[in-house]
């Protein structure tokens, strides 16, 4: 079985480099330095579409919908004109639900197959092949794919239908989000009052008030690092489906509400380019406060 894979960036890199590793694969990035990179692991760079026309199953891993439409249907460089009637596609990108079913419709007009498969779990889990991955689709199609698939997941869950992988992802998403949220407003309250941030941190990554989020931020809040998980102007689509799909449905959600203000008050004052652990900014500014580290706080001076 030969692959394609198209989205070489922060996940799709370390996912492609460890296909290739038991897998015959053919990978495209506009970005020439991210190919050569993943070519040492023994894929083969692909520098036309029509290259594609032999892969047996092409994945996708790029940023947004419009770019994932772009690859696969644009009129100049779109990959399906060139792939083989009956090839599987399988975009693990995270993308809107809506984009997610007009793709659908559209490749199957093309005689295409195709799985919804976005992944959760951060670069570094991308890099040791420990993603969690959420499938939706036919599950004949994903039994067909999944033993390639785990080379980049260690667990792989099928929701259902085409778009319930990315439904799921989306409840996920928006779940770190609130708490990102909540550490970024109550954290700097508790400088305010007097309470010393190591030990504040200590004790909620120790205590009930530990969560991923607060275990990923929390750390590199204390050293004022805002440069390691995926940048809020980029993640900031998925707050937007929340909301779409709170309004279609007429599904309150009040909590959801109040993270999404505290998403766009960072991204308004210029914090897009840092990770969900930079909404604290906004609290700290407001505040006069600083959860920082005091070595870090000592070197200031």
């Amino acid at each position: 079985m030969k692959f394609g894979f198209v989205g070489l960036g922060q996940m799709g890199a370390p996912m492609a480099i460890n296909l290739a590793h038991e897998h015959d694969v053919l990978v495209y990035d506009q970005n020439t330095s991210a190919v050569a990179n993943v070519e040492q692991s023994g894929a083969k760079g692909a520098e036309e579409p029509n290259q594609f026309a032999d892969v047996d199953v092409l994945i996708t891993c790029l940023p947004a919908a419009k770019i994932v439409d772009s690859a696969l249907f644009g009129s100049k460089a779109g990959l399906v004109q060139h792939l083989k009637a009956g090839a599987l596609v399988v975009d693990t990108s995270t993308i809107e639900y809506g984009a997610t079913l007009e793709m659908r419709n559209r490749l199957q007009a093309a005689e295409l197959r195709f799985l919804d498969a976005p992944v959760s779990g951060m670069q570094k889990r991308a890099e040791d092949g420990s993603l969690t991955m959420m499938v939706g689709g036919d599950a004949n199609d994903l039994a067909e794919v999944q033993g390639a698939l785990s080379t980049m997941a260690s667990k792989i869950l099928h929701m259902g239908d085409v778009g319930a992988g990315q439904l799921t992802k989306l409840i996920n998403q928006l779940l770190f989000d609130i708490n990102a949220a909540a550490l970024a407003e109550i954290l700097p309250l508790s400088v305010k009052l007097g309470i010393d941030p190591e030990q504040v941190a200590e004790v909620v990554n120790s205590g009930t008030g530990r969560s991923y989020a607060s275990e990923f931020f929390v750390p590199n809040i204390l050293q004022g690092d805002f440069s390691n998980g995926y940048p809020m102007q980029a993640a900031y689509k998925d707050l937007i489906s929340g909301a779409e799909i709170s309004a279609r449905h007429n599904i309150p959600t009040p909590v959801l509400a109040a993270a999404t203000a505290t998403y766009q008050q960072a991204l308004l004052e210029g914090h897009g380019d840092k990770d969900k652990g930079g909404m604290i900014l906004v609290f700290e500014r407001l505040l006069g406060t600083d959860f920082r580290a005091t070595t870090l706080k000592e070197d200031k001076l």
